[in-house]
């Protein structure tokens, strides 16, 4: 499982099913729009989007932090966009780092919580975006194992 989540030989290959890849696109694309939505827009979507009270003091404070996550969430997605485009052996890798992005954000939401108007769309995304990716995860993993026992697919006739 190690040499598919780290191939030796970080390629442009889909091995196994393409279904987690098309997926893993449209992450990318979601993650693209929202960094942007959160760099671009005014309020950086605290209020418009998130629903948090922007008339108290230090609005301008929150107003920077969601902006600044914007341009991380812009770097992310385009390592995520680079990796759809070059190295799509590293999708499984992906999913992993993914999951990991959506607990922490879950837990720094239990360790600090915030007051909003509504729940925010970040908040739902959450608990969709993380089975899909375990899902999608759990898949390309499989499809991975079944290509690399099959006697046909070069790759598993290569020593390791």
């Amino acid at each position: 499982m190690g040499s598919m989540l780290l191939p030796l030989v970080a390629d442009n290959t889909i091995r196994g099913s393409k279904i987690p890849f098309y997926v893993f696109c449209a992450i990318a694309a979601i993650g693209t729009v929202r960094s942007c939505i959160h760099l671009l827009a005014p309020d950086g979507g605290a209020g418009s989007i998130a629903g948090m009270d922007l008339s108290v003091a230090g609005a301008g404070g929150i107003i920077f932090a969601f902006a600044l996550w914007g341009s991380s969430q812009l770097l992310y997605a385009l390592i995520q966009l680079v990796v759809a485009f070059r190295y799509r052996s590293l999708v499984p890798l992906m999913y992993v780092i993914q999951i990991l992005e959506v607990l922490l954000r879950m837990l720094v939401g239990h360790m600090k919580p915030v007051k909003f108007a509504h729940t925010p769309p970040g908040q739902i995304g959450n608990y969709v975006f993380l089975p899909l990716c375990a899902l999608m995860l759990a898949w390309s993993l499989r499809s991975n194992m079944n290509e690399e026992g099959n006697p046909s697919n070069p790759e598993s006739a290569r020593p390791k």
